[in-house]
C-alpha cells in the first residue's frame, strides 16, 4: 500500500515507499558495517582507529559519487576529518545546500573492544560507540545511498557529509572545517542517535568549560601558618560560590567537577586548580554565568590570593531558530507517514549542532536510530529502529532539497 502524503508534502507516497524499501533491503549490510565499525577501538586519542573508521566512511562516500578530502589534524594528535561533497547539477545554485555531520570517535580507551565486542541480543545491539555514534554515522551514509539510488542523483545544490574525529573532546580539530562548510549551508542535520523515547533534538544547552588557577602563598602549617595564603581555602569558598550560581537564570547549571591542590598536609598550599562546567539554554545566559564566575575570581575570599581563568572549551547553545521549526515539521510529518512519532525536544548535552546553530544555520539533531546509555558499558542501539530512522533521514533530505523556503533563508556570511 502506498503511503499517502499530507497536504503540501514534496515527498510522494511512492517515493517514501521506495526509500523505505531500499533501506530495508540494505539492513543486513548496515548491520555488518555496524559490527565492523563498533569493533574498532577509536577513542578520540586513538588516531589510528579513528582513521580506520575514516577510511571506511571515505570509501563508502566515494562509491556513491562524492569528492572526498581527508584533512589531517594540524597538531598530529588526532585523526583526520573526512569532508565529502556532492555537487548539484543544472540549477544547483538555486537549490538548498545541506550539511550532514557525524563523528567517528568514541570515549573509550584502547582494549575496550576486546573486553566487550559488538553483539546483538534480543533485538538490541551492544558495543562501544554503537549508539554514540556508529549507528547514526551509518544512518547518514545509507540514507544518502538510498536517495541517490532511488532518484538517480542527489537533488541539492550541494550536499556535504562531514565525519569528524574529535567530537567527544569538543571538536577542536574539526570545528574550523565545520564552520567553513556551514557558512554556506541552508540547513544542517546532525546524526547523533535519537533519545531513548524516540525524540529528535531541536535545542541543546551551550557549555563553557573553564579552568581556574588559584595562586596563594606557601608556609609551614605548624610553625608559621599565618604567613601562608591557602589556595585550598580560597578554592573551597569559590566552589561554594560557583555552585550557588545554579538557577542564576532559567536553565543555568554550574558544576565544579575537578578540584586539585596541595602536596603535603603540613604545607599551606600555594596552588589549586578547579575545572568548571557551565551550561545554559540561551547564549545571553551562558555569557552571564561566565561573567559571574569571573567576578567571583576577581574577589577571592582569602586576602593576597589571585585567580586566573582559562576557557578550555565553549559551545554556544543550539537555540531553536524560527526556521528550524520548518525542519521539525518536515521530520514529524514524514515520521508519521513512516509509522512512528518524532517529536522534538531539548537536551542538556552539546554536540556539533551547537556550532552550526550558533552560526544561525537551521539545525536538527538526534536523527540516528534509537539508542542510549552512551559512554557506559551498557550502551545500546535498538535494531528495529534502524530502518525507519534511516528512511526518515533519506526522506528528510529530499523534503529539504525541494523546499524553496529553506533555500530562501540563506543569510550568506554568518557569525
Amino acid at each position: 500500500m502506498t503511503l499517502q502524503p499530507p497536504p503540501g508534502s514534496s515527498v510522494t507516497g511512492a517515493e517514501l515507499d521506495a526509500l523505505l524499501g531500499r533501506v530495508r533491503a540494505a539492513l543486513p549490510d548496515y548491520l555488518a558495517d555496524l559490527e565492523r565499525l563498533v569493533n574498532i577501538d577509536c577513542g578520540s586519542y586513538t588516531p589510528d582507529g579513528v582513521d580506520e573508521v575514516g577510511r571506511f566512511v571515505a570509501g563508502y562516500l566515494e562509491r556513491v559519487g562524492a569528492r572526498v578530502e581527508r584533512r589531517p589534524d594540524p597538531d598530529g594528535r588526532l585523526g583526520s576529518t573526512v569532508v565529502a561533497t556532492f555537487e548539484g547539477g543544472t540549477g544547483g545554485d538555486t537549490r538548498p545546500r545541506i550539511l550532514l555531520i557525524g563523528h567517528m570517535d568514541t570515549v573509550f580507551e584502547p582494549g575496550t573492544v576486546a573486553q566487550r565486542p559488538f553483539r546483538v541480543d534480543d533485538g538490541i545491539a551492544y558495543g562501544p560507540g554503537v549508539s554514540d555514534m556508529k549507528g547514526g554515522l551509518l544512518a547518514g551514509l545509507y540514507a544518502i545511498a538510498a536517495v541517490r539510488n532511488e532518484l538517480g542523483s542527489l537533488p541539492f545544490g550541494r550536499l556535504t557529509f562531514l565525519a569528524n574525529p574529535d567530537e567527544e573532546i569538543g571538536s577542536p580539530s574539526s570545528t574550523p572545517h565545520i564552520r567553513e562548510v556551514a557558512v554556506q549551508a541552508d540547513a544542517c542535520l546532525v546524526l547523533e542517535c535519537a533519545r531513548a523515547n524516540g525524540d529528535i533534538v531541536s535545542s541543546r544547552k551551550g557549555i563553557a568549560d573553564l579552568r581556574i588557577a588559584i595562586h596563594g602563598r606557601a608556609a609551614h602549617a605548624g610553625v608559621e601558618p599565618e604567613k601562608g595564603r591557602s589556595a585550598v581555602l580560597a578554592g573551597a569558598h569559590l566552589v561554594t560560590a560557583i555552585h550557588a550560581l545554579n538557577g542564576l537564570r532559567p536553565g543555568v547549571t554550574a558544576n565544579v567537577g575537578v578540584f586539585t591542590a596541595g602536596t603535603r598536609p603540613n604545607i599551606v598550599p600555594d596552588e589549586a586548580h578547579l575545572e568548571v562546567d557551565l551550561r545554559a539554554i540561551r547564549r545571553a545566559d551562558l555569557e552571564a554565568a561566565v561573567d559571574a564566575v569571573r567576578a567571583l575570581a576577581d574577589q577571592p575570599a582569602v586576602p593576597d590570593v589571585s585567580m586566573t581563568i582559562e576557557t578550555m572549551a565553549r559551545w554556544w547553545p543550539m537555540e531553536k531558530l524560527a526556521v528550524s521549526e520548518r525542519l521539525v515539521e518536515h521530520a514529524g510529518g514524514l515520521a508519521r507517514r513512516l509509522g512512528f512519532e518524532a517529536r522534538d525536544a531539548a537536551t542538556g548535552g552539546a554536540s556539533d549542532a551547537n556550532t552550526t546553530s550558533g552560526m544561525g544555520v537551521p539545525t536538527l539533531d538526534g536523527l540516528g536510530p534509537i539508542g542510549g546509555r552512551d559512554h557506559s558499558p551498557d550502551e545500546y542501539l535498538e535494531v528495529d529502529s534502524i530502518v525507519p530512522r534511516t528512511a526518515l533521514v533519506a526522506a528528510l533530505l529530499v523534503a529539504i532539497a525541494r523546499d524553496p523556503e529553506i533555500h530562501a533563508t540563506r543569510s550568506g556570511d554568518v557569525a
